[in-house]
């Protein structure tokens, strides 16, 4: 993953852990305090919620404690690879487009950022300027020229 991706992963679990823990544990301890916990409809709830946020903690430190992160401005070379920003044209209406081959976690097109499992990621890989490029989506095949490789 990059080191901004890196960051906020990190920024999410502190946040989980210090101040929506706290806040969860202050909403079981008011449900408890209203009696019978068997038909207490938010204790129940403050309990799912606490799952949900333990869980959700979990995983982020098993995808901290495996990640590696990866500095795209460190990077240089002629061929397409993770972290390269990558310009293309369609062959067909001839439009350009700029992504960026990033982790799954951080993938955001809106963004121009494309997941590095991604088809048209996977079909780039290893590529080099001038190269065409055959990647098949849900709505058929499309050809890509690559115009420019950057790292930045």
């Amino acid at each position: 993953m990059t080191s901004g991706s890196h960051e906020v992963l990190e920024a999410e679990l502190k946040k989980r852990k210090n101040t929506d823990r706290l806040s969860i544990i202050a909403a079981i301890a008011e449900a408890r305090a209203h009696g019978d916990l068997s038909e207490n409809a938010e204790y129940h709830a403050a309990k799912e919620a606490q799952g949900h946020n333990e869980a959700r903690i979990h995983e982020l430190e098993d995808k901290l404690a495996r990640a590696e992160v990866i500095d795209p401005s460190s990077l240089s070379g002629d061929t397409v690879k993770f972290g390269a920003t990558v310009t293309v044209v369609d062959e067909d209406t001839d439009a350009e487009k700029t992504y960026q081959i990033v982790g799954d976690d951080e993938a955001d097109v809106s963004l121009g950022k494309i997941s590095i499992s991604s088809p048209i990621a996977r079909a780039m890989i290893s590529k080099e300027v001038g190269d065409s490029v055959e990647v098949n989506t849900p709505g058929g095949g499309k050809s890509y020229e690559i115009l420019a490789i950057a790292y930045k």
